[in-house]
Parts: C-alpha cells; structure tokens; sequence
C-alpha cells in the first residue's frame, strides 16, 4: 500500500482531510486550538490528566460550540504508587532555595472519575499514555464508538497495546516534546530511540495503523513518517507557538531558535521524563550535589506546591512557572495561526508524495 493510501484510508475511518492530529498536551490545548486543527482537516485534542471531570465536560462542550470536528481526549494510566519518603524530603528542601510554598494542593482527579467523564462526552478517540486501559473499559470504548489510539515508545509496548484492543499505536520517537511515555517510568532513558527508527518498526510489527509524533514540524517530516509506515502524524511542539495555544511568554519565547541538541530530557517538572528547554530551573537539578526530583506523582505535587507559594529573594533562579516543554523540532515552531501550520505542512506534504488517486473531498457529518 502507498503512503498516501494509507493516510487516505486513516483520514476517512477518522472524518479527516488531512492525516495530522494535534498532540493532546496537558496545559497546552485550550479549545480554540484543538477547533482550529479539526476546522482544518486534522483532529484537536485535549489532554485532561490534570482535569476533574467537570472541567472534561467544560472543555467538550465549548469544542463543540466552536467546532463539529473530530477530536481525542488523552488520559495518562496511573503509575504503581512509590513510597519513597527520603526522596520526597530531598527534593522539598531543594525546593525550597526557590522561595516558600504554598498551601497544600488538592488532590488529583480520580482516574475512575476522569475515565467515565471521557466516555459521556463521545470523543472520537480516547488516547493513553504511559500503560494501558482495563479490558472493560475499552469495551465500554468500542461499545460506544470511541476509538482508543495508545502511546507507545517500543514494538513490546505496541504488540501489548494491540493485544489489549487498541484501535491504532501513536509511535513516540524521542524527540517528542514532554513526557515520554513509556509504561515503566524507570526505563525511560535506557529506552529512547528516534522516530526514524522506531517508526518502521513497530509498523512492521503490529496489524494496527501506526500515529508518528516526535520531531514533526513541517511537510518534510509529515512525508517522512508516512513513507516511513504511519498512517498519520501527531504534532505538537509545531503548534506552541500558535495564538490560539496561548502558552505563557516565557515557554514561547524559550522555543525561539532552540537547536535540537539544546532540548533536553528532565524529571524535574514531574519525576516522569520529559523533554523540555534547558531552563535555568530545570538546569539546577543537573549538578553533582543535586538529589533526584521524587518519584511521580510527589514531585508534580511540590512544583506546584511550590508555584502556589512566594518566590524567594535570594534565589539564584527563578522557578518556572509553566513547565517549558519542547521537541526537539521546536526552532520550526513558527508564530503563526494553528489552521495555517497544519495546512501548510499538509501542502508541503502532498508535493513530496504525488499520488493521482488521492481525494481529498472527505465529507465531515455534523
């Protein structure tokens, strides 16, 4: 099958004109941008592993009033609780050379809660990171039409993926922006491998159609992917810089002709790995004398613990008040309208894959 027949074959299973989704990024995908994607031709998303259920619910619904477009809602699968109380000291006293903090957060989203919040609003997919879902909840999912697209960063976590009844794979090469999403948080290092390499291997080891992410930001790399086995591209650093994200200044300005070299993996945000811009926050917790941030969730916990609190006046740096995130693709990151970078890297695509078969007059229901 031709690359361009399998991204047709994607985009009219999904009610797309183009096979490029918008990654589900936490903190990052107010409605206006996922409704801006889907308006396009692509598929918006939400990531919602922070939201209660109410706000799950708030997000659809203003999508919906903008957009009749496809959509995914993105959840992470809970890690195995780690009681590790040594490090959970070490990292709040590390914490505290950035000032006081703030009064104790309120739990998180029960898991269970966010789940049935998911499967009420009727996304066109659901997605997980970092594990898989329970058989009777992907039941649930199929029973009621929702597609389950799962995140994997090897071929064992796809063909674990497939066997659990997912729908389609999302590839995760290294280069993506933010977590990564590996289902045992402590094999995240020893397991990054590119999307170049990773990508066809795992189409060629799974029967399922294979979404690229990581390191995407133009034409050349949407071509690339699909040549390469994907079905379709799911982008997301590409997309920070756009008005309708709406990150803080300092994350957008921090992606501003950032070399790929420069990017780099932390735990410090989450004690999950994620990659990110090199901050002189998450720089500090590089030195020699510096203690591991604690395991997640603990550590997501004290930076935003800290946040809530007073920055102190003698810090040497200041803590980063948005979690900088950022592919190694983000000096592509342009300052321009969400609909315009998906469309553009569409066009630029399409020139390098000519196929005369291809129709790209797929008719969205309402």
């Amino acid at each position: 099958m031709t690359a361009r027949r399998r991204a047709q074959e994607f985009c009219e299973a999904y009610g797309l004109s183009m096979p490029i989704l918008e990654a589900p990024m936490a903190g990052a995908c107010p409605p206006a941008l996922a409704a801006a994607v889907a308006d396009a031709g692509g598929m918006g998303a939400s990531g919602v592993v922070l939201d209660p259920p109410e706000k799950i619910t708030a997000w659809v619904a203003d999508f919906r009033a903008r957009s009749a477009g496809p959509f995914q809602l993105n959840i992470w699968i809970p890690d195995p609780a780690v009681d590790d109380p040594a490090r959970v000291s070490a990292a709040e006293e590390f914490l505290s050379r950035f000032g006081t903090p703030g009064p104790e957060q309120p739990p998180a989203p029960s898991f269970e809660d966010q789940c049935e919040a998911m499967l009420a609003a009727r996304p066109r997919a659901v997605s997980s990171i970092m594990g898989l879902f329970p058989p009777d909840y992907v039941d649930r999912l199929h029973e009621a039409g929702i597609a389950w697209f799962a995140c994997a960063t090897t071929l064992a976590e796809a063909r674990a993926a497939e066997e659990a009844g997912a729908d389609a794979i999302v590839a995760q090469g290294l280069e993506a922006g933010g977590h990564r999403g590996v289902f045992q948080a402590e094999a995240a290092e020893r397991t990054a491998v590119g999307l170049f390499a990773l990508l066809p291997h795992i189409a060629d080891g799974v029967d399922l159609p294979v979404i690229a992410a990581g390191g995407i930001a133009d034409g050349r790399s949407v071509a690339a992917a699909l040549t390469l086995g994907a079905s379709a591209v799911q982008v997301g650093t590409a997309l920070l810089r756009s008005p309708e994200t709406g990150i803080a200044d300092a994350w957008a300005a921090s992606l501003d002709g950032l070399e790929p070299e420069d990017t780099v993996p932390t735990r410090a945000y989450s004690g999950r790995l994620g990659r990110a811009a090199p901050t002189p926050y998450v720089r500090s917790w590089e030195g020699p004398e510096t203690p591991d941030p604690a395991p997640y969730p603990h550590q997501r916990a004290l930076v935003a613990k800290w946040r809530k609190g007073e920055p102190g006046p003698a810090a040497e740096v200041p803590l980063d008040r948005a979690n900088h995130w950022a592919g190694q693709a983000a000096a592509r990151a342009v300052a321009a309208p969400a609909a315009d970078i998906v469309s553009r890297m569409w066009e630029e695509a399409r020139a390098l894959l000519p196929d005369p078969t291809w129709n790209d007059g797929v008719e969205r229901k309402a």
